[in-house]
């Protein structure tokens, strides 16, 4: 038999009590050589929260976790009667594996590939921005420059009708 991921649907909320649950039921019921991974898809995301940049988990699929296995019924068993658990997802009476490239793009964004935050920045030098957080909120400008690494950029706004640069973290603009 063959080792495919499967997405299974959960209560909200209870995605992490029910990985905990399916690997400690994968331990007590002998399953190691057929349940083998189980993920809670969570993605970083950078807040403003009073004013200061704070970095949170969220889930990207809420009420959604993947889990490697073989599919025997005994597998099956034990990952659909785990409380939490409400089903497996698939067409007809039993659960649809996911395709490579399902699971290639899931592992991608989890972090699993080669994607590095910085990847995901779609801001450029001389690009119009405007400002949608903070106290120059509805401001348009130019980005004069940007750190990756930090997630800031530096936009040049006119204020009073000068030139002013302003420093903003990337989630406080947006392409006008």
């Amino acid at each position: 038999m063959e080792r495919s991921w499967y997405v299974v649907h959960t209560y909200s909320g209870s995605e992490d009590k029910v990985k905990a649950n399916i690997r400690q039921r994968i331990e007590s019921m002998g399953m190691k050589d057929q349940i083998f991974t189980v993920v809670v898809p969570k993605e970083k995301v950078v807040e403003i929260k009073d004013g200061k940049r704070v970095e949170i988990e969220r889930k990207v699929y809420p009420g959604y976790i993947y889990v490697e296995m073989i599919l025997t019924d005994d597998s099956w068993y034990v990952v659909r009667n785990t409380p939490g658990v409400t089903g497996f997802i698939g067409f007809g009476n039993k659960p649809t594996p996911l395709t490579e490239k399902d699971v290639q793009g899931i592992m991608k964004l989890l972090g699993y590939g080669e994607q590095k935050p910085e990847d995901k920045i779609t801001f450029k030098v001389g690009q119009k921005v405007r400002v949608i957080e903070g106290p120059f909120s509805g401001f348009n400008g130019t980005i004069d420059s940007i750190s990756p690494e930090k997630h800031l950029v530096k936009i040049m706004l006119k204020i009073f009708g000068r030139d002013t640069s302003v420093e903003l973290d990337f989630a406080q603009i947006e392409e006008a």
